[in-house]
């Protein structure tokens, strides 16, 4: 319960960094915070932790938590190493996958779909996430696996807001259908190549990205 309100605080705070409420640099205040969300101080340090984990605040010690927005530079050199990690994982899958982990992956391509009909953007980013860890899971590397998470939980708010893009969610459906359809086909290179598409910010989606968080902090 507590951890599932932790969630839920950190994406209320991920959407007040995005919509300008919060600005880089901007402390965040545990006591205000707090009472703003009717909660104990506990779940919203949980919040805050996760959000150090991706990066959108700098816990720095005996002065608090602070909004970071990372520049250009960092954010499109963090998405090129997800997009070759994931890279990585689907060329590893693609040999290892287990018919139950295709199951499970059209499963959550079913509900993606659903959220996509339905223009839910919560939803669709939350299987898309279970998605993506199935992918991980299934390289049999349990170190990449984990080294792939770790920047997924980094990159999370970013690749949640890239789904508010108009047609970005009906684009992203399409690429998992391709992804799917390498990893069944035991195709490593193309399941490779279809991840690596999917995760990578360049041209127009990185144009998109940068312009949101400019958006943001205006």
């Amino acid at each position: 319960m507590e951890q599932r309100r932790a969630d839920r605080i950190a994406e209320q705070l991920e959407e007040l960094v995005f919509d300008g409420t919060f600005s880089d640099g901007d402390r965040l205040d545990e006591v205000r915070l707090a009472e703003q969300f009717g909660v104990s101080r506990t779940p919203l340090r949980e919040a805050i932790q996760r959000l150090a984990l991706s990066g959108l605040v700098e816990l720095i010690p005996r002065r608090g938590a602070f909004v970071r927005q990372p520049g250009p530079v960092e954010l499109i050199e963090m998405f090129e190493v997800m997009a070759e990690l994931e890279a990585a994982c689907g060329r590893l899958a693609a040999m290892r996958i287990t018919d139950t982990a295709l199951a499970a992956l059209r499963d959550a391509n079913t509900l993606c779909q659903r959220a996509v009909d339905d223009g839910d953007t919560d939803t669709y980013y939350a299987e898309n996430e279970r998605f993506h860890k199935i992918v991980y899971r299934s390289s049999g590397n349990a170190f990449l696996e984990q080294e792939a998470t770790r920047l997924h939980k980094r990159l999370k708010p970013f690749r949640r807001v890239q789904l508010r893009f108009r047609g970005r969610m009906a684009q992203s459906m399409a690429e998992h259908e391709t992804i799917v359809t390498a990893l069944a086909a035991a195709d490593s290179e193309a399941a490779a190549a279809a991840l690596r598409t999917h995760v990578a910010v360049q041209g127009e989606k990185f144009h998109n990205l940068m312009a949101s968080l400019r958006d943001a902090a205006e």
